[in-house]
């Protein structure tokens, strides 16, 4: 049976010439370089930003940047107004990634100001996409009418970013320990144009992929656990019989043993993958032999893939795979060589995060985010879905199958709106942190 890591993990594999129309400048970063030398260097030099060591000097600015989230979630819930998820999650991810990257405050969770970013960074997905998988439309500058729709937003965002960047480099070592100083430590140029320099086409990646992927995980966990009421009752119940206090929500031993909790993470993103969509590759151009995959010979030129939502509904890799249930990735007492060649099956088919030296190098720090701000949240409250047409937004309608499933739109990353909450403090535990939002 095909596993997605014959492809992924394959030495003889290089990435699609499709990845060539994201490249800017003729300036590659860690997602668009197909060569693998020039990939290793690009992984490189963004891999000491996203270490362990790293994480646990970034972690203040994180749990920070949740804690504006929490104060959120209490002023909604003294209201009873019902919380929509996405949003929540897409301005708190946006937040700690570029806080990650450039000691930043966007504040998008607390001003408006920089809001259009989601619009302005899911602009470039959409074109990205359709490139990506129509590849012939990129040859017709079809970009150009792109380009003048999104002209507005677009380069509201481009100036963003440049002046962070210049920003950031005025304060040179003397900054925080971001991002920013990992790669100039590199000698990467941060003067002259900055458009033009690697440090904005790896930030520019980093604040794309750190955003989205983990506002998707994070919205679709609640989203299941909206709906599986006996689901959310296990979690609640690991989430407040390991921890004692919500300060103590953080990383190390405790987050960690939280078994649960990473089973639902986990099985929100088979259901419901941040990157659905197909990662094409070919024959490395170098290979001269026979390309076999699954017993069958790849003609050279050829493109493949997986989809991540195709496999990860597969029953042959994943039984009852419409149904939302964490379960099947705890360990089992079953030993048997069956039930273990069908949990290798299972993982080996997880693609959430993609595979092999080309997988998401931040894989680390979205588990941390994503499961501080669903633990917290668990912890200081209790919720259910909002009540009528607003508790069905993010479930399938008509046209769309799968009630019970939380709907994206493919755009490379994803688009989603839902589920939107009702939130319930816990007794006075809010009182942690009772200041103005």
């Amino acid at each position: 049976m095909l596993s997605p890591r014959d492809i992924y993990q394959g030495d003889r594999v290089s990435k699609a010439y499709t990845y060539g129309n994201s490249v800017r400048n003729n300036v590659n970063n860690v997602f668009t370089a197909r060569d693998k030398d020039l990939h290793r260097a690009k992984r490189k030099m963004i891999g000491p930003a996203l270490t362990d060591h790293a994480m646990r000097r970034f972690e203040p600015s994180m749990l920070e940047q949740i804690d504006i989230y929490l104060k959120q979630i209490l002023k909604a819930s003294q209201t009873g107004q019902p919380v929509n998820m996405s949003e929540k999650a897409r301005y708190l991810a946006l937040d700690i990634v570029y806080k990650l990257a450039f000691g930043y405050s966007l504040n998008t969770q607390t001003t408006k100001e920089n809001r259009f970013v989601p619009k302005a960074l899911a602009f470039g997905l959409y074109r990205g996409n359709i490139w990506h998988h129509v590849f012939f439309l990129s040859k017709l500058y079809v970009d150009k009418v792109f380009d003048r729709i999104f002209f507005q937003v677009r380069e509201k965002y481009m100036r963003l970013l440049e002046k962070t960047i210049r920003t950031r480099a005025s304060q040179g070592a003397n900054g925080e320990r971001d991002f920013y100083s990992f790669i100039t430590e590199l000698n990467t140029d941060a003067a002259g144009d900055v458009r033009k320099g690697d440090l904005w086409w790896e930030a520019h990646f980093l604040v794309v992929a750190g955003s989205d992927t983990t506002a998707t995980a994070t919205s679709a966990t609640f989203f299941y656990l909206s709906r599986n009421p006996e689901c959310y009752k296990k979690l609640v119940h690991e989430i407040r019989s390991i921890f004692q206090s919500g300060h103590e929500i953080r990383n190390g031993p405790k987050l960690a043993s939280c078994r649960y909790l990473r089973a639902c993470i986990d099985e929100s993103m088979r259901m419901s993958p941040p990157v659905p969509g197909i990662l094409w590759r070919q024959q490395d151009p170098n290979d001269k032999q026979p390309l076999v995959i699954d017993g069958h010979v790849i003609p050279r030129g050829t493109l493949f893939g997986v989809s991540a939502y195709a496999i990860h509904h597969n029953e042959a890799y994943f039984p009852d795979s419409y149904s939302f249930r964490p379960e099947r990735w705890l360990e089992t007492s079953s030993t048997t060589p069956e039930n273990q060649a069908a949990r290798k099956l299972m993982y080996d088919a997880f693609t959430a995060f993609s595979l092999g030296s080309r997988s998401c190098a931040g894989k680390a720090m979205a588990y941390l985010e994503t499961s501080t701000a669903i633990a917290k949240t668990l912890w200081y409250f209790n919720f259910e879905s909002a009540p009528g047409e607003l508790g069905e937004v993010g479930a399938g309608t008509a046209g769309r199958e799968g009630p019970g499933e939380f709907q994206l739109e493919d755009i490379f990353t994803t688009r989603h709106n839902g589920p939107y909450l009702v939130f319930h403090p816990r007794g006075t535990l809010w009182e942690d942190f009772e200041t103005p939002v």
